[in-house]
């Protein structure tokens, strides 16, 4: 924190910064605060400071139905994972869907691609499973698609899609992907948060609930991709989900990524 705390000082260069911080400081305790505030080293540092009587985290039945019918819909930051799902998809492959939700993806990405003959497996918390599970059962949802708890009840996807997941993980990519029995051949990013400077873990307005949210430092989370031994064949910016802190506007704002990425070897010239 004290890191933070040094780079934010750092920061306010201009006259108006220590006045947006101090408004965004106190809008926060307003009964419409901004919809990012706070800045932690952690996720248990960001859970630490949500009052007692507010709902925290991503695991609550009350997460299920939060922009439902928008995730449900096609947007521009979601064309590049439909083009190269176009592109690797085969009939009889495995998609690993996770942060999937319920199955927003599956029914967005079915008006324009042929899913018929893929397996789409969901991967999400508990109470998303649940619910998925029960929509299912009353006819709500696609029968076609398979929801789990734990990603190594996928088996062995082909495909994995983490659409925007990586803000909400509380633990490292890599773990995910070391649940599987074999690495996905593609692995596809998209909505990733990124900052070029120290992680920064802050705290996410939605509904009533208060989620944290995870800006990574671009430059170590290439790193890690290189040391999964994930190879990049595509990336793309999403400037319409840059956000600032209302709380710390001298971190900056934050660059929303996208990535196509293989654990396939470069083919010989």
């Amino acid at each position: 924190m004290n890191q933070l705390k040094s780079l934010a000082r750092r920061g306010l260069t201009g006259a108006a910064l220590p006045v947006q911080t101090l408004i965004g400081r106190i809008v926060q305790y307003s009964p419409h605060p901004p919809r990012f505030t706070g800045a932690y080293d952690s996720f248990e540092d960001c859970l630490a400071a949500v009052p007692r009587d507010r709902p925290s985290g991503c695991d609550h039945e009350a997460a299920n139905s939060l922009y439902f019918e928008r995730m449900s819909q096609i947007h521009l930051w979601d064309y590049p994972l439909i083009f190269w799902l176009e592109r690797v998809l085969k009939p009889g492959m495995t998609v690993l869907d996770t942060g999937g939700n319920l199955a927003t993806k599956y029914q967005a990405f079915g008006r324009l691609l042929d899913l018929t003959r893929i397996t789409w497996v969901i991967h999400d918390l508990p109470a998303v499973v649940r619910r998925g599970r029960a929509l299912q059962a009353e006819g709500r949802l696609p029968a076609a698609v398979r929801f789990v708890e734990d990603p190594a009840d996928c088996g062995a996807p082909d495909v994995l899609i983490a659409s925007g997941l990586l803000q909400y993980l509380d633990r490292p990519f890599g773990e995910l992907l070391g649940r599987l029995s074999q690495r996905p051949a593609t692995v596809l990013l998209n909505k990733v948060a990124m900052r070029e400077g120290p992680e920064v873990v802050t705290l996410e307005r939605a509904g009533e609930l208060r989620i944290p949210y995870r800006i990574r430092d671009r430059m170590q989370f290439m790193r890690e991709l290189e040391a999964l031994g994930l190879r990049v064949l595509d990336q793309w910016v999403i400037p319409d989900l840059s956000h600032r802190i209302a709380t710390h506007p001298a971190l900056g704002a934050s660059t929303s990524l996208g990535f196509a990425l293989t654990s396939d070897p470069p083919k010989a010239v």
